[in-house]
Order: C-alpha cells, then structure tokens, then sequence
C-alpha cells in the first residue's frame, strides 16, 4: 500500500509540473506574439515619420521601389500571421464533433474492457483459447505501444517543434522532442527506482519483525526440550518462508503495478493531445481523422486492458477505475478543443501539444523496452521456454499490432 502511494505522489507531481509548465509556456508564446505586435507597429510608424519628413527629397522612381519592397514585406508579413492563427470562416459542424465524442468513447470501452471481461469472466487454463486469445491481445498490444510512440507521437512532436508558428527561440535549437523524450525516460526510471528502493526498505522492516517474533516464540517456555526444538524448527521454517515468498511476490506485484500506471500516464497525457486535435481540426480534414482514430483508440485499449489483467487484482475496482479513465480522457480533450477552439492561441497550441508528445513518447517506449519487451520476453523464463509455435505466434501478434499502427499513421 505504501508503494503504491509513493507512485501515485509521483505521477501527480509529474502531471502538476507538466500542467505547470505548460501555462509558463502559454504565457510566454502570448507574450512574444504581443511583443511582435507592438515591433510590428512601430516599424511601421516608423517607417510612416520617415516617408512624411524625406517626401520631398526622395525621387519618384526610389519610392515607387520603396513602396513595392515594403508592399511585399507587408504581404508576406500578413500571410504569415494568418496561416498561424485559426480561420474563423472555416466549416466546422457542431453535431459531428458530439457524435464523435460518444463514438469514440464507446469504442475505447470495448477496446479496454474487452480483455479485462474475457480474462475475468471464469478462470482458464494455459492453452485454453481464451489463453491463445488474450495472449494474441497480450503482444499485439505491445507492438501497438511500441509504434505509438515511433509513429504517431515522436514525428509529430519534431514536425510541431519545426512549425514556423512558434517562437523563434525554439528553432535555434533542433532536437527539442528528442531531448523531451529523453528527459521523460530518465525521469521514469528515477521513479521506478525510487519506488522499488521504496519496496526494499518495506520488505527489509517486515523481514525484521517477523525475525523478532520468531525469537519472541522460540523463547517463551515448553514443556520438554525435544517440543521446543520441534516447534522451534517448524515454526522457523513456516515464518521465514513466508517471508521471502510474500517479499517476493509483493516486489513481483509492486514491478507490474509499476510499468503498468507508468504505461497509462503516457496513453492518457497522448490521449488528450488526440482528443483536443480532434475538437479543433476543421470540417476538411475531421473525417479522415476521426476514422483513423476510432481504431487508434480501440488498438490503445487492448494494449492496455490486457496490462491491467496482469496485475492480478482480486476486485473488479481496480481494473474499472484504469479503465475509467482511459475511456474518458480522450472525450475530454474533444470537449475541451471544442471549448476552446474560438479562443485558441495556435502558436502556444503547437508548443504544448510538441512537448507533451515528446514526453508521452519517452514514457511509452521506456515503458515498452523495459517493462514489455524486456521482462516480458527476453528475461522472462516462462517465455523462454515455451514451445517455438507459441513464439512464434506471439512475435507475429506483436508485428501485426505495429504494422497496423504504422498504416495509420497514414491518417492520423
């Protein structure tokens, strides 16, 4: 329990500080688009001084150059700032986005809930085919996180952070998603860490406790010396077996819940992202879109109800509160794009949407290295020693899930 707490503190102060930094970053693209605004003025006032003093003195040919330069100026001047701000004339038909809202939240429900159902419904045994299919959802899954992030967050970060729109600051340097994505994965692993140091020191006081009460029991007077050796032996090797087995099943479960919230944080911060582009995008471009997000969000939903599965909850709870938000979050960022989309600030849009992809990006595949590729297969022994038809399925199941991700990635 105190594990758990530790993560959940965790991951709430990362969510506070990305909210936060976010707002320091609205607030800075506002203020340089104001800035530019003002420059912008008073060159141009400037630039009207000039003319009304020097008028009689410049030559009819010097001006009429003059004013086409400055014409041309202007123009690309004016374009520029109308391709990064929103068009208010474009088509954008309400009731499509509130169907699409409730679409897409229903089709996230069965996308999650499917393998969490399946797996639930009554026990199964190992090559049952409710096994083979939670198993194919189980690698299809991972294949699925792993070209997430290749795919569709990491490109579109480096794609946003390129965009002209955005303050010139950002340009001077060119590997912003990378570094993002970088400072994510380190991040998680200092957490990780913090949380398995955190579940040591845990199994180190139960180890001594249960160590002090064997002594409180092997001490206190028997009838015979022959019983006391005998309840001695019995009961040492009962308490002290216990212990290492709970130790190491409670780490085991500790390591999954881990990997498994860690695996959620980066779908939801994505989902958002999805959810908001999805709300603003104009009439042309939202079907398209909103198709290829349907799958994308039935695809992330496996991915993650089999994870939940592994977590080996005794309680529906659990399982419906993660899934929970998943299914709600990317409506959430429909609504609030829909909310918005009158009064958004494209230029701070673009930033924040680049650096939460980099750092959903990071999360997603330090997430699938380490916790799914990783554990899951090259050090898990189960694995290693199943049938070579059962890998094989399994490494199929997984390809097939990215291959299916990367062709969306056509669309979306």
């Amino acid at each position: 329990m105190t594990s758990k707490l530790f993560l959940v503190k965790c991951c709430l102060l990362f969510l506070f500080a990305s909210v936060l930094f976010m707002n320091v970053v609205y607030c800075q693209e506002v203020h340089d688009h104001d800035h530019s605004l003002e420059a912008d003025h008073s060159n141009h006032t400037h630039a009207g001084e000039v003319s009304e003093v020097h008028a009689g003195e410049v030559s009819e040919v010097h001006a009429g150059e003059v004013s086409e330069v400055h014409a041309e100026e202007a123009s690309g001047h004016a374009h520029s700032h109308a391709s990064c701000e929103a068009d208010p004339t474009a088509e954008y038909f309400m009731p499509m986005r509130v169907g699409a809202l409730f679409i897409i939240l229903a089709t996230s429900a069965v996308g999650i809930l499917g393998p969490i159902i399946l797996h639930r419904i009554r026990p199964h045994q190992k090559g049952s085919v409710r096994d083979w299919i939670l198993t194919a959802g189980k690698f299809f899954g991972t294949g699925v996180i792993i070209a997430t992030a290749f795919i569709h967050m990491l490109p579109e970060a480096l794609e946003r952070f390129d965009s002209e729109c955005i303050g010139e600051g950002w340009h001077s340097y060119h590997a912003f998603g990378g570094l993002f994505c970088l400072l994510a994965s380190f991040a998680l692993q200092i957490v990780e860490l913090a949380a398995l140091t955190n579940l040591d020191n845990i199994a180190k006081k139960n180890l001594a406790a249960a160590q002090l009460t064997k002594g409180e029991v092997s001490e206190k007077g028997v009838e015979s010396e022959i019983e006391t050796e005998h309840v001695h032996d019995h009961r040492g090797i009962h308490e002290d077996g216990h212990v290492h087995s709970a130790g190491f099943l409670e780490n085991d479960q500790a390591i999954r819940n881990i990997s498994t919230l860690v695996l959620e944080l980066g779908i939801l911060m994505h989902s958002i992202i999805i959810g908001v582009t999805l709300g603003t995008i104009d009439n042309d471009e939202f079907t398209i879109l909103f198709i290829a997000l349907v799958f994308h969000q039935f695809f992330e939903g496996i991915a993650l109800g089999t994870r939940i599965n592994d977590l080996g909850c005794k309680s529906w709870k659990k399982p419906l509160i993660m899934s929970f938000f998943f299914i709600c979050t990317t409506p959430i960022g429909v609504a609030i794009g829909i909310g918005v989309r009158s009064s958004l600030n494209r230029p701070a849009n673009l930033l924040a949407q680049a650096i939460l992809d980099s750092l959903s990006a990071g999360i997603l595949l330090y997430s699938a290295y380490v916790s799914l590729m990783s554990i899951e297969i090259n050090h898990n022994v189960g694995f290693r020693k199943s049938s070579w038809s059962r890998k094989i399925f399994c490494f199929v199941c997984m390809y097939l899930g990215a291959g299916l991700m990367a062709v969306l990635g056509t669309w979306a």
